[in-house]
C-alpha cells in the first residue's frame, strides 16, 4: 500500500490545505519576517548570547562590564539608522529594541552599583574570579598553590561571616545581590573543580579537601544572607507560608510605563472595580434563572459540584474543546492552521505543580489539572470542584486556540525575530477570547455564565490584590481570603493563586495583565473591527502576525499610525 493510502483522510486533507496556503502566500514570505531594524535585532540576540555564556558567573564584574560595552555598542548602531525613513513596523521595532537596550544597560548599571555597595563583604572575590578566567583556556594550574589559596580564602569566609552576624545594615537589593554574588563564586569553583579533578593527578590530590571545605563554607554563607532577606519584611509572616517581596508604588509606575500601560495603581484598581460590578450584575442574573435568589455564592456552589469523576476529566477537557473550536470555525472568527489544531497535546499536572498552579494551563501542551490518588480527601474534592466543567468553559479557548497554543504556533511563522515579551500580550490575548466568546453567544445556560463569570471575577481580582499587596497595604493572607469571600475560590485553590503570584517566579505586573491586555485588544477590535475596518477574521490574523509586543505599538502597526521618535505611551485605550 502506498505512504499515501496509509494517511488518513483527515491528515490528507490537512497537507493539502497547507499546500495550498504556502503556494498562495509565497508572495509575501520575504516581508513577514524582516524589517529595516530586523538584522541588528538578531545581531545583538546573538551576540549577548554568546556574551551571557563566556561571562556565566552571576554578578562579576567582568560580566557587567562586558556587557555594558555591548548594550552601549547596539545603541550607536540603531541610533545611526535613518529613523525618518523608516515605516510604520519598522519604527515599532526600533522603539522596543531600543526600550529593551535602555532596559538592559539600566539593570547592569543598577547590579553594577549594588555589587560595589556588597563588595566588602566579599574580600574573596576577585582572587576567586581570577582562578575560573584561567581555567577557561586551560591552563595547567599550580595544585599545591591553589589549595593554599582556597585554605585561605575559608579563613576570610569564616571572618565576613562572623561580621555579618552582627550586621544590620544592608537592605534587600543589597542582600538579594549577595544571594546572587555567593552562587557565582560557588558556581565559578565549581566550574574549576570539574574541569580539573580526576583529568589532572596533582589537582586530584591537593584540591578537593580545601575545595569541598570553601564551598561548604560559601553556602553556608550564602544562606545567612537569605535569612536575612526572609527577615527583612515582617509583613509575611502572616501565617499563609507565602514569602515574597512587595516592591512599592514607584516601582509598580516605573514598571507599567515600560509596559506601556499610562494608567496609575489607583486607577487600575478602579478599573477593576468597574469590571467587577458588570460581573456582579451579570451573576445576580445568572444566579436568578438557577432559582437562587440572589445567592451568588449559593450558585458558585451549585456549579462547582457538577465535577466529572476522577479520570474522565480528559474527556471533559475534549468535549469543551471541540465545542470551542466548531464555534470559532462556525462564526469565521480567525484562521486556525490545520497544524496547530493537529500537533497540540495533552499532559496531566504533577501533585507538586498543582500547589502553585491549581488549574490547567496551556500552549503546545495543554496541561490538566485533577486530583490524583496520593492527595488528601479535602485536596482531591477542591481540585475536582475547581475545575468543574462550568469553570473549564471559560478557559479551554483561553489555553489552547485561539488562545496560548495559538499564540506560541504563530510566533514560530510570523516575524520570529521579535523578543519583546509582555503578559499584557500573552495573558490579555487569551482573557480577550473568553470576552469575545462571551459577547457573541459561546455561553446558553446560567450555569455557564456562572463559570465564565468566576473566572472573569478573578481577573478583576487579582489586579486588585496585586496592587494592593504590592503597595504594602494587604499581606498573601489577605489576599487568600480576598479571592474566597469576594470570587468564590475553594480556599487550596486561592493559596495557590496567591502562591504563584507572589513566590511563583512571576513579575509584579503579571497578574494585573490579564484583564488589563484583554482592554487593550478590545479597545483596539472596536477601533478596527467595529468601525468596519477589518472583519473579526481579518483582526485577528494580522494580531497574531505581528508577533508579541505592547499593545499600544500593535495599535500603530495595525492603524498605520507613526511613532515619534521620543515616543511616550499615552493610549488612554479605557474610560473610568
Amino acid at each position: 500500500m502506498s505512504l499515501l493510502k496509509k494517511i488518513t483522510p483527515f491528515i490528507a486533507c490537512m497537507l493539502l490545505q497547507q499546500a495550498v496556503v504556502s503556494a498562495q502566500s509565497t508572495d509575501n514570505d520575504l516581508y513577514q519576517q524582516t524589517s529595516e531594524v530586523n538584522n541588528i535585532m538578531v545581531q545583538y540576540d546573538a551576540d549577548a548570547g554568546n556574551l551571557n555564556r563566556f561571562y556565566f558567573i552571576e554578578s562579576s564584574p567582568e560580566r557587567f562590564a562586558r556587557l555594558t560595552v555591548l548594550v552601549k555598542s547596539y545603541q550607536q548602531r540603531l541610533e545611526q539608522l535613518n529613523y525618518a525613513a523608516l515605516n510604520v513596523g519598522a519604527q515599532v521595532d526600533y522603539t522596543l529594541f531600543k526600550r529593551k537596550l535602555a532596559a538592559s544597560l539600566t539593570e547592569l548599571t543598577t547590579a553594577q552599583k549594588e555589587y560595589d555597595q556588597v563588595k566588602k563583604w566579599f574580600p574573596f572575590a576577585d582572587k576567586m574570579y581570577a582562578i575560573e578566567q584561567n581555567r577557561r583556556r586551560g591552563a595547567k594550574p599550580d595544585a599545591a598553590a591553589l589549595a593554599g589559596q582556597l585554605s585561605d580564602m575559608a579563613k576570610e569566609v569564616n571572618i565576613v561571616k562572623s561580621k555579618l552576624e552582627k550586621d544590620s545594615s544592608l537592605g534587600l537589593p543589597e542582600l538579594r545581590r549577595s544571594i546572587a554574588t555567593t552562587k557565582g563564586l560557588r558556581d565559578a569553583l565549581g566550574n574549576v573543580f570539574t574541569f580539573y579533578n580526576g583529568y589532572d593527578p596533582l589537582f586530584s590530590w591537593w584540591v578537593p579537601a580545601p575545595y569541598k571545605q570553601l564551598d561548604t563554607l560559601l553556602k553556608s554563607y550564602g544562606a545567612a544572607f537569605e535569612a536575612k532577606e526572609k527577615n527583612s519584611n515582617p509583613r509575611q509572616e502572616d501565617g499563609s507560608g507565602i514569602v515574597g517581596h512587595p516592591i512599592g508604588r514607584d516601582e509598580l509606575i516605573k514598571g507599567l510605563q515600560q509596559e506601556m500601560i499610562p494608567y496609575t495603581p489607583e486607577e487600575l484598581v478602579a478599573i477593576a472595580n468597574k469590571e467587577f460590578a458588570w460581573c456582579d450584575a451579570e451573576m445576580e442574573k445568572a444566579t436568578r434563572e438557577m432559582g437562587l435568589g440572589t445567592d451568588w455564592k449559593a450558585a458558585t456552589e451549585k456549579v462547582k459540584n457538577s465535577y466529572v469523576p476522577p479520570a474522565e476529566q480528559p474527556a471533559a477537557m475534549m468535549q469543551l474543546y471541540n465545542e470551542s473550536i466548531d464555534f470559532l470555525k462556525q462564526h469565521n472568527l480567525i484562521t486556525l492552521p490545520p497544524l496547530a489544531e493537529e500537533t497540540w497535546r495533552m499532559i496531566m499536572m504533577t501533585p507538586e505543580r498543582q500547589l502553585v498552579n491549581p488549574f490547567f494551563l496551556g500552549g503546545e501542551e495543554f496541561i490538566v489539572s485533577y486530583p490524583v490518588s496520593t492527595m488528601s480527601h479535602a485536596d482531591k474534592m477542591m481540585s475536582m470542584r475547581g475545575n468543574n466543567p462550568h469553570f473549564s468553559r471559560a478557559t479551554v479557548h483561553h489555553e489552547l486556540l485561539a488562545g496560548h497554543a495559538l499564540q506560541e504556533f504563530m510566533q514560530n511563522r510570523y516575524k520570529a525575530y521579535r523578543h519583546f515579551e509582555t503578559p499584557f500580550w500573552i495573558e490579555g490575548w487569551a482573557l480577550y477570547w473568553e470576552r469575545l466568546l462571551w459577547d457573541q453567544g459561546f455561553v446558553k445556560s446560567p450555569e455557564d455564565r456562572i463559570g465564565m463569570l468566576f473566572w472573569r471575577k478573578h481577573r478583576c481580582a487579582r489586579i486588585i490584590f496585586s496592587i494592593n499587596y504590592h503597595t504594602g497595604k494587604w499581606t498573601p493572607q489577605q489576599c487568600i481570603d480576598f479571592l474566597v469571600d469576594r470570587v468564590g475560590h475553594e480556599r487550596a485553590n486561592a493559596e495557590g493563586e496567591v502562591r504563584r503570584s507572589f513566590a511563583g517566579g512571576y513579575s509584579p505586573l503579571y497578574q494585573i495583565a490579564y484583564m488589563i491586555g484583554a482592554l487593550q485588544f478590545e479597545a483596539l477590535k472596536k477601533e478596527l473591527v467595529d468601525s468596519g475596518k477589518m472583519s473579526y477574521k481579518q483582526y485577528h490574523d494580522a494580531v497574531l502576525k505581528e508577533n508579541m509586543m505592547p499593545v499600544e505599538m500593535l495599535r500603530a502597526i495595525l492603524l498605520n499610525k507613526s511613532v515619534p521618535k521620543d515616543f511616550n505611551t499615552n493610549w488612554r485605550f479605557y474610560k473610568l
